[in-house]
C-alpha cells in the first residue's frame, strides 16, 4: 500500500493507492513523545496565578456580591419597584413566619427573628437580588422532625438545639460554598426530589389537622400514626376552628388563584396570608370563641446576640443539617439561578451556598432557627418588580417595625388561621402534575418518584431520602456501567454514519463493523463493551448490507468521538481485545478520539500494538481503507468503475461533474448499486 500526501482546498489529506485508484483521507496527527511528557500546570498553581491577576473590585464583589448592585444603582428606575416588591413580601412574610415556625414546634417569635437578621446578612452577601430568604415548610418540618425525638417541644432546650442547628446548617453550607461541592447535589435525581417535597407536603399539612379539629395529634414525620391519632381523638372534635379554618382556607386559595390569572389582581397572592390573619384575628376579638385557641402572648422587642450552646448534642443533629443543606442547595440555589437568568446576569451556586450559610451563621447569633429561599416569596418579590437586594432589605425593615412595635396585636391571631396559612404553602408542593408527566415520558423516574414519596410517607423522612437517592445512585452507576453502544451505518448519499436502529435507511458495508460508545471507558463497563462488541460480530441482522458477502467480519472500526475519558482498564481491555481480534484475523480501528483520549491511547502504547496507520480522523475515512481491504483479500478489486455503465452527459454538464470530481473526496472502491 502506497501511501503520499497532498493538499486539497487548504486541507491536507493523504492519497492511500490500492487498487485502481486512490482514496484521499484526512491524516490524524499524533501527539509527539515531547508534547506526551509535557507536564500541565498543576491546579494549585493556576489557582494561585488566579487568584494574583484579580483586581481589588474582584475580590470586592466576591466576599460582597452587593457591591455589583450597589454600584449600578438606577436610582430613579429601581427605587420604587424595591420599595414596592420589599413592602408586599414583608407583609406575607410576617404572618408566614409565625405559621412556620408553629410548624417547626417552636413559639411563633422565633418565626419572626428568623425573618429579621438572616435577610438583612443575606442581601449583604447572597448573589440573587430577587430571592427572598427565610423560614420555610420544609425546612420547618426537618426541624421538628429531628427535635421531637430528643426533647419536648414544650422545653427550653427544644429552642436552643434549633438556634444550634441554624448554626451548624450555616457552616455546612460555608464550607460547601468555599470548597465548591454543590455539584455533589447533582447525583440525586429531579424525581427524588419531586417525590420528597411531595410527601413532606404531604405530611405537613396532616400536621396541621389539630388546629383545624380542636384536639391534639400525636407528632410524627410518618402518614400512618398521624392518620391513627386523627381517628382516635375523632371524639374531641370541635366544630368552630374546623368552620374558621376552612373558610379562611378557602380565601387563601382563591386569592392566590386569582393572583396568579389575574395581573391587575397580583397583590392579592403577596395580601392573602395577612387577610387570613386579619379576619381570624377580629372574629376572635369581636366573639371570644373558647374553643378557638390563640397564639397567646409574643415577645416585643429585637432579638438580642448570643452564642448557640448545648453542642454536645450535635452529633444527632448532623443528618438532618445535611439535610436542611441538601434542600437549600436544590431548592434555594435553583430558584436563584432560574431569577438570575428571567433578569440577565450572572450568579455563581457555590457563592450563593456561601452567602445562605452566612445568613444561617449570623441568625444564629439572634435566636434565628435555619432558613433558606422560599419558593412562594421570591416569586411574589420577582414578580413585584423587585430589582436588586434592596427589596430584601425594605422586608427586613418591615420585620423589624412588626418586632418593635406590632408584637401585642399578634396575641389574638387564631391557630388554625397560621395553620390555613401553612396548608395554603404546602399545596403548591404537591406535583402531581410532575408524577403524570414522568409516566408520559420515563417509567424509570416515575418508579423513582413513586418509591421516593411512599418510603417518605411510611418510613418518614430521613429513610425516604435515603432509599431515593440510593436508587437514584444505583440508576446512576447501572446507566455508568451499561453505557449505550451503537451499530452505525451510512446515510444514503452522504458521508455521515448514524445508529442504524434510529436510521433505518442507513446502510452497513460486509466484512466491517462501525461501533459508536457513547460514554466514557473505564474499569466498571470494559466488560459490557467487550461483550457488546462480540456480539455485534457475530449478528448485523436488522441491517441493510452494501457490498460483496465476504463470509465474516474483517474490521473493527471504534467511534471514539462521544468517549471523553479512558482509564488503564479500558486500556487493558482493549489490547486483549486487540489480541483476541488478532488471532481470527479482524483488525482494530480508532476513528475521531479527543485529544485526552488520543493522548492516552499514545502513552500506554496502544497505538503502537494497533498501528497508527489504522487510527483515522473521520469514520469514513476508516470505512474507505477497510473497504479495499476487505476487497484486495478476497480478489474483488476489479474495474468496477469500467464496468459499470455511465450516465452520457452534454459538454457543460461534464465540465461541471470534472469540478466536483476534484473538490470531493473520493468514494468506496464499490460498484454503483454497492456504493
Amino acid at each position: 500500500m502506497e501511501v503520499s500526501y497532498a493538499t486539497t482546498s487548504n486541507v491536507d489529506v493523504v492519497s492511500v493507492a490500492s487498487g485502481d485508484r486512490p482514496v484521499k483521507v484526512l491524516p490524524l496527527v499524533h501527539p509527539s513523545p515531547s508534547s506526551s511528557r509535557r507536564p500541565s500546570a498543576p491546579f494549585l498553581g493556576r489557582w494561585v496565578s488566579m487568584l494574583r491577576e484579580m483586581s481589588s473590585r474582584e475580590w470586592t464583589e466576591i466576599f460582597l456580591p452587593c457591591a455589583r448592585w450597589i454600584r449600578s444603582y438606577r436610582w430613579r428606575e429601581y427605587l420604587q419597584a424595591d420599595l414596592i416588591a420589599g413592602v408586599t413580601v414583608g407583609i406575607m412574610l410576617v404572618p408566614q413566619s409565625m405559621s412556620y415556625a408553629k410548624l417547626a414546634g417552636l413559639h411563633p417569635i422565633y418565626g419572626l427573628y428568623s425573618s429579621f437578621v438572616p435577610i438583612f446578612i443575606y442581601s449583604i452577601f447572597g448573589s440573587s437580588r430577587q430571592l427572598a430568604i427565610g423560614p420555610v415548610a420544609l425546612v420547618s418540618l426537618l426541624v421538628s422532625n429531628v427535635l421531637h425525638k430528643i426533647v419536648d417541644s414544650s422545653e427550653k432546650l427544644y429552642t436552643e438545639l434549633a438556634i444550634l442547628l441554624a448554626f451548624m446548617v450555616g457552616v455546612l453550607e460555608c464550607l460547601m460554598g468555599l470548597f465548591r461541592l454543590g455539584w455533589l447535589i447533582r447525583f440525586v435525581s429531579h424525581s427524588v426530589i419531586s417525590g420528597f417535597t411531595t410527601a413532606s407536603a404531604l405530611v405537613i399539612a396532616l400536621s396541621q389537622a389539630k388546629y383545624f379539629l380542636g384536639y391534639n395529634i400525636e407528632g410524627s414525620s410518618k402518614i400512618v400514626p398521624l392518620i391513627r391519632s386523627i381517628i382516635a381523638g375523632a371524639g374531641d372534635f370541635k366544630w368552630p376552628p374546623f368552620v374558621m379554618g376552612f373558610f379562611i382556607l378557602g380565601i387563601l386559595l382563591l386569592m392566590k388563584e386569582l393572583g396568579k390569572t389575574k395581573k391587575n389582581l397580583r397583590m392579592l397572592r403577596a395580601s392573602g396570608p395577612l387577610t387570613a390573619v386579619i379576619l381570624g384575628t377580629s372574629f376572635v376579638k369581636i366573639f371570644h370563641p373558647s374553643s378557638i385557641s390563640v397564639v397567646g402572648d409574643v415577645p416585643q422587642g429585637l432579638p438580642k446576640f448570643s452564642v448557640p450552646t448545648e453542642f454536645r448534642n450535635a452529633k444527632s443533629l448532623i443528618p438532618t443539617a445535611f439535610l436542611i443543606t441538601g434542600v437549600a442547595i436544590m431548592e434555594s440555589v435553583g430558584i436563584a439561578k432560574a431569577l438570575a437568568a428571567k433578569h440577565g446576569y450572572e450568579l455563581d451556586s457555590n457563592q450563593e451556598l456561601f452567602g445562605l450559610g452566612v445568613a444561617n451563621i449570623c441568625g444564629s447569633f439572634f435566636s434565628s432557627y435555619p432558613t433558606t429561599g422560599s419558593f412562594s416569596r421570591s416569586a411574589v418579590n420577582h414578580e413585584s418588580g423587585a430589582k436588586t437586594g434592596l427589596s430584601g432589605i425594605t422586608m427586613g425593615i418591615i420585620m423589624g417595625c412588626a418586632l418593635l412595635f406590632m408584637t401585642p396585636l399578634f396575641r389574638d391571631i387564631p391557630q388554625c388561621a397560621l395553620a390555613a396559612i401553612v396548608v395554603s404553602a404546602v399545596m403548591g408542593l404537591v406535583e402531581h402534575k410532575e408524577a403524570i408527566f414522568l409516566w408520559r415520558v420515563d417509567k424509570r423516574d416515575f418508579f423513582l418518584w413513586i418509591v421516593t414519596c411512599i418510603t417518605t410517607l411510611v418510613f418518614g423522612i430521613e429513610i425516604g431520602v435515603l432509599i431515593g437517592v440510593a436508587f437514584s445512585l444505583a440508576f446512576v452507576i447501572h446507566e455508568s456501567a451499561n453505557p449505550h453502544v451503537a451499530v452505525l451505518g451510512r446515510l444514503p448519499g452522504t458521508t455521515v454514519y448514524r445508529n442504524i436502529l434510529q436510521y433505518p435507511e442507513a446502510y452497513t458495508y460486509n466484512g466491517i463493523v462501525v461501533v459508536r460508545i457513547d460514554a466514557p471507558i473505564y474499569f466498571a463497563n470494559t466488560s459490557y463493551i467487550k461483550e457488546r462488541l462480540r456480539e455485534y460480530e457475530l449478528d448485523m441482522s436488522g441491517s441493510i448490507r452494501r457490498g460483496p458477502d465476504v463470509g465474516r467480519i474483517h474490521f473493527v472500526i471504534i467511534e471514539m468521538s462521544p468517549v471523553t475519558y479512558v482509564d488503564s482498564s479500558a486500556i487493558q481491555a482493549l489490547k486483549e481485545l486487540h489480541q483476541e481480534y488478532k488471532s481470527r484475523g479482524i483488525q482494530i480501528l480508532i476513528a475521531n478520539p479527543s485529544r485526552e483520549v488520543h493522548l492516552s491511547l499514545f502513552k500506554s502504547g496502544l497505538l503502537d500494538i494497533l498501528g497508527k496507520e489504522w487510527c483515522f480522523v473521520r469514520v469514513h475515512d476508516a470505512v474507505q481503507i477497510c473497504l479495499q481491504r476487505v476487497q484486495k483479500l478476497h480478489g474483488l478489486v476489479s474495474h468496477n468503475s469500467d464496468q459499470t455503465p455511465r450516465k452520457q452527459y452534454s459538454f457543460l454538464q461534464s465540465l461541471w461533474k470534472q469540478g466536483e470530481e476534484t473538490n470531493s473526496y473520493s468514494e468506496p472502491l464499490l460498484s454503483e448499486k454497492d456504493v
